[in-house]
C-alpha cells in the first residue's frame, strides 16, 4: 500500500478489501514511546496511514500534548522516528471497530507485541485502550495511566483510545492524558505553534 492523499474517499469494497491487508509498523529500535492502538481500522489498512480516519484524535492530541512541534498528518506519519516515536498495534488484523475481534486474538495480539517489545526495547509503551489493554495483557484491574507491570523491559502508560467513538475522553482531556506521558518519560513540550 501506498501513502494516499489527504482527501481520497474508499468505496464499500475498497475497505472490505482492506480487512486482508497488512499495515506496517513505524518503528525502529530504541523508542522513547511505541504507541500501540488496538488493530488497525479499514481505512487504515486501505491507506497504509496509521490512525487515518478523519475522526481519530491521535494526531491531535499528540501534538497538543506536546509531543509533536506542530500538528502532523497521517501522510506524514514518517516523522515521529527521528522524535523517538512510533506506532504498532496489539492486533495486526483490520476491522471496521475493535469490538470484531475475539478474546484470543487479542491475547495472542499480546503475546506477539511482547516478543516485538522485547526485540525493539522501547523505554515505555503505550496501549491505546484500556479494555484491548485488560484482555491482551491479563490487566482486568488495569487503568488509564502508568501501570506496576511492564511488557518485556518497557515501562507501560496505557492511554485512552483516541477513536473518536470513545465519547468517554474528549480532545482536552485525552490531551491532558498524553501530555503526563509525555512529561513521566522526560520529553520536553515540542511544540512550536
Amino acid at each position: 500500500m501506498t501513502p494516499e492523499s489527504p482527501r481520497k474517499r474508499y468505496s464499500r469494497a475498497d475497505l472490505e478489501a482492506a480487512r486482508s491487508a497488512q499495515l506496517p509498523d513505524l518503528v525502529c529500535p530504541g523508542l522513547l514511546v511505541l504507541f500501540c492502538g488496538i488493530n488497525p481500522g479499514l481505512r487504515s489498512a486501505a491507506s497504509g496511514l496509521h490512525f487515518n480516519r478523519p475522526g481519530n484524535r491521535f494526531w491531535p492530541a499528540l501534538h497538543l500534548s506536546g509531543f509533536t512541534p506542530r500538528l502532523f498528518t497521517p501522510q506524514e506519519q514518517h516523522k515521529l522516528l527521528p522524535l523517538g516515536l512510533g506506532i504498532s498495534d496489539i492486533v495486526d488484523r483490520p476491522t471496521a471497530a475493535a469490538q470484531e475481534l475475539t478474546e484470543e486474538e487479542l491475547r495472542e495480539g499480546g503475546r506477539h507485541l511482547t516478543a516485538k517489545i522485547e526485540r525493539l526495547r522501547p523505554a515505555w509503551v503505550a496501549p491505546l485502550g484500556i479494555t484491548g489493554y485488560r484482555t491482551a495483557f491479563a490487566g482486568p484491574d488495569a487503568v488509564i495511566g502508568p501501570q506496576e507491570s511492564r511488557i518485556g523491559p518497557a515501562r507501560v502508560w496505557v492511554l485512552p483510545n483516541p477513536s473518536g467513538r470513545n465519547t468517554h475522553f474528549p480532545l482536552p482531556a485525552l490531551t491532558q492524558e498524553f501530555a503526563r506521558l509525555r512529561r513521566a518519560c522526560g520529553i520536553p513540550d515540542r511544540r512550536t505553534t
